[in-house]
């Protein structure tokens, strides 16, 4: 879908032309573009404002149908992120009643230092190719639909360094859509069996091997933490393990994502309000279903694996009681205070067994796991909880590279006292609200061992109630980007 064009603007055919437009400087060399750039200047409605379009319609001279200015704000504040939303915003905007295209005029002067060429096409595509997704499979009529074509003019496009950047791009955007996919699947449509068989089917394609366990072969390992979970629902537990092995790779990372396909809080019921979205709650499971996906379409060299427990919590007479004592796959005891804590029990169990299993370099869990961690930083920003300096400083990187936000949270020795249980090794949640998303953490901490360890918890940003630049309403696919930058950099 993301191609470059050599064409310059006066032999340049579409129907829609993108060019991004600084309130202070022009950001092209070509002088027909900046030509057209001076026609917006007796415009005095338009100020070239970050997210401010201007169009205008069979521009005299080209083969253009329509000329859509996207505005950058000052060239001072230009960052990648602004690309990339300004890209996003023009294709959807570019959106009509048959499948069109787009040509996107990438900036090739008076950029940032930071700002290379390089990076400002590839920010672009991301937010293109990001921007030119919906979910219509269960509507009957839609009025627009997304672009069947999007290329990037962009000097010297027959260079074949730049080639690559769009094809990296478009495998980590896919996954990116590919988990939004996932996500905003019904719950009635993403069973723990279904959500399995529909990532199995992608790992497959990209030449990943993935190996599902039922619940035979879950009781069989003794994992009474995730089975206590799906023990209320009539559609058993899972675990899916897929496997990235490239031959002669040397270190493995494991990633593990929480995998609720619905959570309706056990006996610990959600009340109304709270409860309508838990199709969501398996938002962690799809972005590292998705990131693993990517990584072998990437060629990545390491070893990676994904752990992807999957279960319903659900209420029925079988479901798992407050009270209950339940022993973990690690020999470990918990005390079940709170059936609606369920997040951190399933992913105690894979934690464990990955770590056990696989000896991994790094092991790092992805999940919707607390209402606190929303409360703390909203619904934008992750909250990053990891005791290992060197695996925490590469996310923060890797989290200012893609713009998906994370914030390093505490783990205070001291509260761990907050787990404590009169009857068992443990207990699910702490005695009272405050800082349950520091006490979840601390939780998991309990089964990793002296295995490098971070637990983002995605449960602000995993899901947008509202359009974005670069994101429809509904499941975001946050973490994709995030770990593929990340696999990169480990």
């Amino acid at each position: 879908m993301l191609k470059l064009t050599s064409q310059r603007l006066p032999q340049l055919k579409t129907e829609t032309l993108v060019v991004p437009l600084c309130e202070d400087r022009v950001l092209f060399r070509e002088a027909s573009l900046v030509r057209l750039i001076e026609k917006t200047k007796g415009i005095r409605t338009f100020t070239a404002r970050a997210g401010e379009l201007l169009d205008l319609y069979q521009p005299e001279g080209l083969q253009t149908q329509r000329i859509v200015f996207a505005g950058l704000g000052s060239s001072l504040d230009l960052t990648a992120e602004g690309l990339r939303q300004a890209a996003g915003k023009s294709i959807r905007h570019a959106w009509h009643a048959q499948p069109g295209q787009a040509v996107l005029a990438v900036p090739d002067t008076n950029l940032p230092d930071v700002l290379r060429p390089e990076r400002a096409l590839a920010a672009m595509a991301e937010g293109a190719y990001l921007a030119n997704h919906t979910l219509t499979a269960y509507k009957s009529v839609t009025k627009t639909v997304p672009l069947k074509s999007i290329r990037f003019m962009v000097a010297g496009a027959k260079d074949r360094n730049l080639r690559p950047i769009l094809a990296r791009i478009e495998k980590i955007a896919r996954g990116t859509t590919l988990a939004r996919d996932w996500v905003n699947l019904p719950a009635n449509a993403k069973t723990p069996r279904e959500l399995a068989r529909l990532i199995s089917r992608a790992a497959r394609q990209a030449g990943v091997t993935a190996t599902l366990m039922d619940a035979t072969q879950l009781k069989r390992l003794k994992m009474g933490a995730l089975l206590a979970v799906g023990a209320g629902s009539s559609h058993p537990p899972k675990m899916l393990i897929l496997d990235h092995k490239p031959p002669r790779s040397r270190e493995t990372l494991v990633l593990v994502g929480k995998g609720v396909t619905f959570d309706a809080g056990g006996l610990n019921l959600k009340p109304t309000g709270s409860i309508e979205m838990m199709k969501i709650d398996m938002a962690g499971a799809a972005a590292v279903g998705a990131a693993v996906v990517a990584a072998a379409e990437l060629g990545l060299k390491k070893r990676v694996v994904g752990v992807l427990p999957m279960v319903e919590n659900m209420v029925s007479g079988a479901a798992f009681r407050p009270g209950d004592i339940v022993r973990s796959y690690s020999g470990q005891t918990i005390e079940i205070g709170n059936t609606d804590a369920e997040g951190r029990l399933i992913l105690a169990d894979a934690l464990s067994y990955a770590v056990k299993r696989y000896k991994p370099k790094h092991i790092i869990d992805l999940a919707t796991l607390t209402g606190a961690c929303v409360v703390a930083l909203g619904d934008r920003i992750a909250g990053l909880f990891s005791a290992d300096a060197p695996l925490r400083d590469q996310i923060l990187q890797s989290s200012e590279e893609t713009h998906e936000r994370c914030w390093s949270m505490p783990l205070p020795e001291d509260y761990k006292d907050l787990l404590k249980s009169d009857l068992a090794d443990m207990r699910n949640i702490g005695p009272g609200r405050w800082g349950g998303a520091i006490v979840a953490a601390l939780f998991l901490s309990r089964f990793v061992g002296d295995t490098p360890w971070a637990h983002i918890d995605i449960a602000g940003p995993a899901y947008t109630k509202k359009a974005q630049a670069y994101t429809e309403a509904g499941g975001t696919g946050f973490g994709v980007r995030l770990l593929c930058d990340l696999m990169e950099r480990l």
